[in-house]
């Protein structure tokens, strides 16, 4: 694997578990020293300690996205422990679910805060510490076909994903004076638990033409180029890695 983050620094929120823990590795595997950033600290420690026993530099950290003195104090660690920070990846979050005729606000805002706010919050914090160290940056925020398409319970998590995709927009717009890219990943259904069964539901079956759930390393692998500088002159994309689901019409002919 080539080393296109050596000498880089990355934070990568949600890095203990599931597509966070991924792309930790793999931008760790291409050369970033990672800041691992997790609710759980024990799963962001684990996960650093596993980087560093393969050779590579990371440190564990514990924070809440929803807490702007959490996200100061991991944003001002990035900089203190590891000299700097050059890319930050979004992947943070939950997926509550409730039909919309029964979700209550508890559950709408624990959603929207985690989701929407806390990628705004990381976004900002970290966009001002690249722009004060003066050279380019790249930020990946992790969305989700939900924010695209509707789904049935997923009232909170839909428009939560759709704010984020807004969210990458505009911010794109604002942020490229101080050449900080920013962009989205948009996944589809990934298997990041044993409970999720072995083959995917039949109604995502009947619309996505590759019929299978993603790997977490698939998702790691594009949120690794856009935050390369392969991907120099992408800015305010939202790119699906969903089988195909999302652009899916018409099967029959």
């Amino acid at each position: 694997m080539n080393e296109r983050f050596k000498g880089k620094v990355a934070l990568v929120t949600g890095g203990g578990h599931g597509i966070g823990a991924a792309i930790v590795d793999r931008l760790a595997a291409e050369g970033a020293a990672v800041l691992v950033c997790d609710i759980r600290r024990e799963h962001a420690e684990a996960k650093a300690q596993a980087i560093a026993g393969r050779g590579g530099t990371a440190v564990g950290c514990a924070a809440d996205v929803r807490v702007r003195s959490d996200v100061e104090g991991v944003v001002a660690r990035a900089a203190s422990a590891l000299g700097r920070l050059d890319v930050l990846v979004n992947a943070a979050g939950i997926m509550d679910r409730a039909p919309f005729l029964e979700m209550d606000d508890e559950l709408w805002r624990r959603v929207i805060d985690t989701n929407l706010y806390g990628t705004f919050t990381v976004c900002q914090v970290a966009a001002r510490q690249m722009i004060a160290e003066k050279h380019p940056g790249a930020i990946v925020n992790i969305a989700s076909g939900s924010g695209l398409l509707g789904g049935r319970g997923r009232a909170a998590y839909g428009a939560s994903k759709a704010g984020v995709i807004n969210l990458t927009q505009t911010m794109a717009i604002e942020l490229a004076e101080f050449s900080i890219r920013v962009n989205a990943i948009a996944p589809g259904p990934v298997k990041t638990r044993p409970e999720q069964g072995a083959a995917i539901g039949p109604s995502v079956a009947a619309r996505m033409p590759m019929k299978r759930f993603g790997r977490p390393e698939e998702i790691a692998a594009m949120a690794a180029f856009l935050a390369s500088d392969e991907a120099s002159f992408s800015t305010g994309h939202t790119f699906a890695a969903d089988g195909g689901f999302t652009i899916t019409g018409i099967l029959e002919g």
